[in-house]
């Protein structure tokens, strides 16, 4: 059993107790998820854990590996989002429409990586940042005039196909009796794509090819010197990341059933990408488990975890008002500063270096 968890794991295992523990429990529960919780936000919530796992694995890739710092990973998000959704709008709600949006996303985003790529990767890491925040801008800006097919500001609201509405009976439970609809099916179809997502991009920084992009990240120029072409290796790494991206926008536009530029092309968006990656240790990719499932958790529950502090604390001086539920965001980011000075390298890095230490 060892073994295979090893190969599924492509040889990177944990390396921590606590953090294998923290990771069996996240697993468990969203595979588990529509069965465990009660209402819509559960099931909301864990969705969207699983599709923000893949986008901010996919940012660990580019920054935790490869070394490049882009801000236009909401682009590519929102190239995938945009394609599954507008397809489904304007073809109708079947899987021949979903799979050829899904190609279009897929091959447009994969040219603009491209083309970013050679174009901007020969240059200086602030000026490349700079270059993938003006493309970005400028593709949300696209998509908020051209009204007439994207939806504009308003968006596009569209049907799936059939097995995947929410108003499907599949069928019942046989012990339970609880009713397994389309929605729940969506899920599924969610969570399994995202757990394949994720365990392809670990076999990729695991492979001879992440080696070297790990390399290129510790320094180039020695890298360079090697014979290995550092802008080829930036740029495909470039196209890997984006790729994930596009996928990870496919699976959100298909559980919200809507797509539009404050969902999917949001600059904070990108600023939540990079929280999770932080919070959770670059260059681990289970850094963006950790990561992803803290802040969604804590941008679902915050706010509600306060209005019962600020009720508990009733009639103690100031107490109240600083619980207060509108300072929620507040508190999220007094939690983010905490995480990074107590967990410098995240937390996976942090754990798995204490269990090194244990070792020794």
């Amino acid at each position: 059993m060892s073994g295979f968890t090893n190969t599924l794991l492509s040889g990177d295992g944990p390396r921590s107790r606590v953090l294998t523990a923290l990771l069996a429990v996240i697993v468990g529960v969203l595979a588990l998820a529509p069965f465990l919780f009660d209402g819509a936000q559960a099931i909301n919530t864990a969705a969207k854990i699983c599709v923000f796992i893949v986008l901010a694995a996919s940012y660990d890739l580019l920054l935790g590996y490869t070394g490049i710092v882009s801000f236009a990973h909401t682009m590519f998000f929102g190239i995938g989002a945009y394609g599954v959704g507008l397809a489904f709008h304007f073809w109708g709600p079947t899987w021949t429409a979903g799979l050829a949006g899904l190609g279009i996303a897929l091959t447009a985003g994969l040219i603009l990586a491209l083309a970013i790529g050679f174009v901007s990767l020969r240059v200086k890491a602030i000026f490349y940042a700079m270059i993938t925040l003006a493309v970005a801008s400028a593709f949300a800006i696209l998509a908020g005039q051209l009204s007439d097919f994207t939806g504009g500001e308003d968006g596009r609201s569209f049907r799936v196909p059939e097995l995947l509405r929410p108003t499907t009976m599949l069928f019942q439970m046989p012990l339970t009796g609880m009713s397994v609809t389309g929605r729940i099916a969506t899920y599924y179809l969610i969570a399994l794509a995202a757990a394949a997502i994720f365990l392809g991009a670990l076999r990729i920084v695991n492979s001879p090819f992440g080696r070297v992009l790990q390399a290129i990240r510790e320094n180039e120029f020695r890298a360079g010197a090697l014979g290995f072409d550092v802008v080829a290796y930036r740029t495909i790494g470039n196209c890997l990341a984006a790729a994930m991206a596009v996928l990870a926008g496919a699976l959100y536009a298909l559980w919200l059933r809507y797509v539009g530029p404050d969902t999917t092309l949001s600059f904070a968006i990108m600023l939540d990408i990079l929280l999770m990656v932080v919070i959770g240790g670059m260059g681990t990719l289970y850094g963006s488990v950790i990561g992803a499932t803290i802040f969604i958790l804590a941008q679902s529950y915050l706010q509600k975890l306060m209005v019962i502090a600020s009720s508990a604390f009733k009639g103690v001086p100031l107490l109240p008002d600083i619980f207060h539920p509108d300072r929620w965001l507040l508190w999220l980011g007094v939690l983010f500063v905490l995480s990074v000075y107590f967990f410098p390298t995240g937390l996976v890095g942090t754990l798995r270096a204490r269990a090194a230490l244990q070792k020794d």
